[in-house]
């Protein structure tokens, strides 16, 4: 996949594997002073050795948000992150698991003249090749040279979509 290419030689289909990542404890626990989510599951030891996953696990949000890190959008064409949706957690990440991104195009749709929308169906898989996240990732993908809109080009209800 091109991640330079404009819009319009983006297609379906079009297949990606990421860099891999190690979780770390410094990671989960900057999270959580980050967000302030605190829950025993990812940051008490003791505690998380007694729950089903019998040691402390990533949090969900923070293996997205490694998840879109990950991938390497060339900031010349990826305006904006739209939306993430339907993301499904299927497997605990641990601290110490190495995790990368499989993940395809799964649509384009343009939006002005400027920019398209592009969907991408990513699945996080952990070290021993098993999935741990699935979910769809949508951004606006700047067509053209990479010269950013123009002032008054649409920028509203067409492509933000309603909030």
């Amino acid at each position: 996949m091109n991640w330079s290419a404009p819009f319009r030689e983006l297609s379906d289909g079009a297949q990606f594997t990421t860099r891999a990542r190690t979780v770390t404890e410094a990671d989960v626990v900057q999270f959580a002073a980050l967000t302030g989510d605190w829950h025993p599951q990812h940051a008490d030891a003791e505690w998380a050795a007694e729950s089903p996953f019998g040691q402390r696990i990533a949090h969900g949000m923070l293996i997205v948000s490694f998840a879109v890190g990950l991938v390497p959008f060339d900031p010349e064409r990826v305006m904006a992150l739209r939306r993430v949706r339907d993301a499904v957690f299927r497997r605990p990440v641990y601290l110490g698991d190495t995790i990368h991104v499989e993940g395809s195009v799964k649509s384009v749709k343009p939006m002005t003249d400027e920019a398209g929308l592009v969907t991408l169906a990513i699945n996080v898989l952990r070290q021993d090749g098993k999935r741990a996240c699935a979910a769809q990732v949508e951004v606006l993908w700047r067509d053209g040279d990479g010269s950013p809109l123009a002032d008054d080009a649409p920028c509203g209800e067409d492509v933000w979509g309603s909030v």
